[in-house]
C-alpha cells in the first residue's frame, strides 16, 4: 500500500460533522440532527462523514462517582448514556444518508462496538491522544484514525505519527485548538503550515470550534494544506439551547459553499508549475513587441540590432522578442518597417514543426 495515496484517498476533501454534546443522550434527537446535515451534504455534493461518541459508562466512570453531578463531565456522561441498540440504529441511519459512519471511543469497549457496528473511521479525541491503551485498541481494528491534537506535546504527535505510519494505518492529523468556543485570535490556523511541513506522508486536517465564522478559517487552513476538516453539529430542537461552538444545517451549508470557493480560488496543487489556460496566452501575446525592420534588407544580410527595432502589435507569424537572435541571417528581403517573419530568417525556430505552427498562430 503507498501510505500516503492511500490516506489522500480516505481523507482528502472528508467533512467531520460531530453530534455534539452526545445529542443529549436522545435517539430521535440524534435522527433528525443526520436527517437534516445530510440533506445539506447532499445538496452541496461533499464528502462527509457523522460522528457519534461512543462511552461505556458503567465502566467509563468508577461506581463511587457516577451520582456526583456537581462535576460537570460526569453530569453530562451520566445524561447523555445512549443504548448499544441507539447506537446501532443512529450508524444504521448515518449508512442510509449515504453518510460515512464515525465515532470516538472513549474507552476500550467502545473501540470493539465500533467493530460490531461496522464504524469505518476512528477518531481520536485531543484528550485521548497519549492514552496508549486505548490507542493500541483502536490500532488493532484496522481502521483509519484522525486525531486532533488540542493540547498536545510536539512529542505526543511525533509518537503518534510514528505509531500508525509503522502499522500501515492511515492516520489524518489535525490542528485543533481545544477552547469551547474558540475566538478569531485562538484559532493558530498557521500550524497547519508547521504539520504539513514535520508530517509530509499524513493528510493534515483542520477541527474547529470557533464561534462567529463559517467562511474565513476553512478558506484560509484549506489554501494553507488543510484537507479534512471538522466542526460540532447541532439543531434547534426540544428547547436545549445550542452551544457557541455549534454549527447549525444553514451553517453548515455557508461552510461547504465556502471550502468549494477556496477549492476553486487555489486550483491545482502547489505541488507543480500550473499550465496557463489558452486564453491567458493569448492575452498576455497581445503584449510582446515583434521584430520590425529599420530600413530596406537584402537576401543573406546579417540580422544585427542597428538593423530592427522592436514595436507593438506583434502579428502573425512575426519574430518576436523572445525569439530574437542577433547574427541570423535573411533568406528573403523586407521593407523598411515590415515586420520580420520567422520563415524570413536562417532561424532554428523554423526548423521545429510546433515552434513554427505557435509563432503562425499567435498575434494579429
Amino acid at each position: 500500500m503507498d501510505y500516503k495515496r492511500e490516506s489522500q484517498r480516505l481523507f482528502d476533501g472528508l467533512f467531520v460533522l460531530e453530534l455534539a454534546n452526545n445529542h443529549w443522550g436522545r435517539l430521535e434527537r440524534g435522527l433528525k440532527i443526520i436527517t437534516d446535515f445530510s440533506r445539506i451534504v447532499r445538496f452541496n455534493n461533499v464528502k462527509a462523514a457523522i460522528k457519534l461518541q461512543f462511552r461505556d459508562v458503567d465502566r467509563f466512570i468508577h461506581r463511587d462517582f457516577r451520582d456526583r453531578t456537581d462535576i460537570r463531565y460526569i453530569k453530562k456522561t451520566v445524561d447523555t448514556q445512549m443504548s448499544v441498540d441507539h447506537y446501532k440504529a443512529m450508524i444504521d441511519a448515518v449508512r442510509r444518508a449515504s453518510c460515512i459512519p464515525m465515532s470516538t471511543p472513549f474507552d476500550e469497549e467502545s473501540v470493539r462496538l465500533c467493530v460490531r457496528l461496522g464504524v469505518e473511521i476512528i477518531k481520536i479525541a485531543s484528550s485521548d491522544l497519549n492514552d496508549w491503551v486505548l490507542i493500541e485498541e483502536i490500532a488493532k481494528t484496522r481502521k483509519p484514525v484522525i486525531v486532533s491534537t488540542g493540547g498536545s506535546s510536539l512529542k505526543d504527535i511525533d509518537d503518534l505519527s510514528k505509531f500508525f505510519r509503522s502499522r500501515h494505518i492511515p492516520l489524518a492529523i489535525n490542528h485543533c485548538v481545544s477552547i469551547y468556543p474558540s475566538e478569531d485570535q485562538e484559532l493558530e490556523i498557521n500550524q497547519v503550515d508547521f504539520l504539513s511541513d514535520r508530517y509530509p506522508e499524513h493528510v493534515i486536517g483542520f477541527s474547529t470550534h470557533e464561534k462567529t465564522d463559517w467562511t474565513s478559517s476553512v478558506m484560509i487552513a484549506y489554501a494553507k494544506g488543510a484537507r479534512t476538516f471538522e466542526r460540532h453539529i447541532d439543531i434547534e430542537a426540544d428547547g436545549i439551547p445550542v452551544s457557541p461552538y455549534c454549527t447549525l444545517p444553514e451553517q453548515a451549508d455557508v461552510w461547504f459553499r465556502a471550502y468549494k470557493k477556496a477549492v476553486e480560488m487555489c486550483g491545482a496543487p502547489g505541488t507543480a508549475k500550473r499550465i496557463p489556460p489558452q486564453k491567458e496566452i493569448t492575452y498576455l501575446d497581445g503584449l510582446v513587441r515583434g521584430v520590425y525592420a529599420k530600413r530596406d534588407l537584402a537576401v543573406g544580410e546579417e540580422l544585427r540590432p542597428e538593423d530592427y527595432y522592436l514595436a507593438i502589435p506583434l502579428q502573425k507569424g512575426q519574430m518576436s522578442c523572445r525569439e530574437l537572435m542577433t547574427g541570423e541571417r535573411l533568406l528573403e528581403p523586407v521593407a523598411a518597417h515590415a515586420p520580420i517573419h520567422v520563415r524570413q530568417i536562417d532561424s532554428p525556430y523554423a526548423e521545429n514543426a510546433a515552434l513554427l505552427e505557435l509563432v503562425e498562430r499567435r498575434g494579429l
